[in-house]
């Protein structure tokens, strides 16, 4: 059978997205299905020829993005390819509107890293089949966010659900965005390693 192919990519400021990317990296690599090509800082990556890869795993926080890196993102996961965004994913690009519709959302505040609920609303998903309520400690992304995004679980703020993980398509391509991740602890719980792994196989599993 032959093997997902990852690449990973991580960077930006804020964020330790070194401790994040080595913690996404191996849980990635646990799993025989993957074959992991990581990437850090250069956005160039995505001018190039990504045909080879079935799926982009993405964690980077504010910066900017370049016409032709943007493009050639977009281009990528619009081909039938799937595309997967970790925490601060949602808080990348702050000055492209694109980018903010290509993932579906975008971050607004957070309150203060916490233990919180998460409630999963479709348990009958790929990504979080059989899944109910867990607890995770992490820094809760609280996003504005399209509403025709499928979201598959929330947590609460202030009385209001908000998404922790949703989906949707773009182009031919899949996107999931994953709001757990701040850092490499709480990369290490096991429902955020459950829910990416699953995640990266949804995305890349396009017709």
């Amino acid at each position: 059978m032959a093997k997902i192919k990852v690449l990973q990519f991580a960077g930006g400021e804020i964020h330790d997205w070194k401790g994040v990317g080595d913690e996404v990296e191996a849980t990635l690599k646990e799993d025989s299905e993957f074959e992991v090509t990581r990437v850090n800082e250069d956005l160039n990556v995505f001018t190039t020829d990504l045909s080879a890869y079935d799926v982009v795993v993405f964690h980077y926080t504010v910066g900017s993005i370049t016409d032709a890196q943007r493009d050639g993102l977009f281009n990528f996961v619009k081909s039938g390819k799937g595309f997967v965004g970790i925490h601060s994913a949602a808080d990348s690009f702050r000055d492209s509107p694109e980018f903010r519709d290509f993932i579906g959302g975008y971050f607004v505040t957070h309150p203060r890293y916490r233990s919180y609920q998460v409630s999963v609303l479709d348990d009958k998903h790929p990504i979080t089949e059989g899944l109910d309520e867990f607890v995770v400690t992490d820094e809760q992304y609280i996003t504005d966010y399209d509403p025709r995004v499928n979201v598959l679980a929330t947590g609460l703020y202030k009385g209001k659900a908000y998404p922790v993980i949703w989906t949707k398509s773009f182009g031919k391509g899949r996107i999931c965005y994953n709001a757990l991740g701040h850092d490499a602890n709480a990369c290490k719980n096991m429902y955020f390693r459950l829910t990416l792994v699953r995640g990266v196989k949804w995305a890349a599993t396009t017709a």
